[in-house]
């Protein structure tokens, strides 16, 4: 059976949002492709604390899975909450969830493969995410 009661204590990370007009649907809720848009912007500050020199290497998505856990509406107040779940050789997974009003919404998990787009492949673990995984 799949977890869908989460607390947002469990995450170290946490980032807040606010939905956007433009985000609704004709069904007047937040479509569910938005939400992506809102793992990707909690995603991209999760990733500064490694400063890493994106010039020279590179992280890239290699998969998503979304579960939808309940309908969104707009005005919301959010936060995201993520965490590292999982090492491999040249990929790791960020797990997501989506908070309203301390309730998960929607979780996600993302593989990131560490990527050199000169040599155009994969590569080694950058040290930078196995060292914040052991804290």
């Amino acid at each position: 059976m799949i977890k869908n009661n989460f607390d947002l204590k469990e995450f170290s990370f946490q980032y807040k949002l606010n939905t956007r007009f433009r985000d609704i649907d004709v069904f007047n809720h937040v479509n569910n492709v938005v939400f992506l848009t809102y793992f990707e912007d909690a995603r991209r500050t999760f990733f500064q604390k490694w400063n890493i020199n994106l010039t020279n290497r590179s992280l890239i998505v290699a998969s998503i899975k979304v579960d939808y856990l309940s309908q969104l509406k707009h005005p919301s107040e959010l936060i995201v909450g993520q965490k590292i779940s999982r090492l491999g050789n040249t990929s790791f997974d960020i797990f997501s969830v989506l908070f309203l009003n301390n309730k998960p919404v929607c979780r996600a998990i993302t593989t990131i493969v560490c990527y050199d787009f000169i040599k155009k492949k994969s590569v080694s673990l950058y040290s930078e995410i196995k060292n914040d995984y052991n804290k």
